[in-house]
């Protein structure tokens, strides 16, 4: 996996922590699967693509 292992992924995972704190760390993470999942989508061909502006 591009030569990063257990001690690389624990670094950066330190840094992310301290740029965007713990709270959040999850908002991040279902952002990132978000974006993943209609990545993956628009490479198949699929018309849906989820988009939903922001909740204030």
């Amino acid at each position: 996996m591009f030569g990063i292992g257990i001690p690389e992924l624990s670094i950066i995972l330190v840094i992310v922590t301290l740029i965007f704190g713990v709270g959040r760390l999850p908002e991040l993470g279902g952002a990132m699967g978000k974006t993943l999942r209609n990545f993956r989508k628009a490479s198949e061909g699929k018309d849906e693509i989820e988009i939903k502006p922001k909740e204030a």
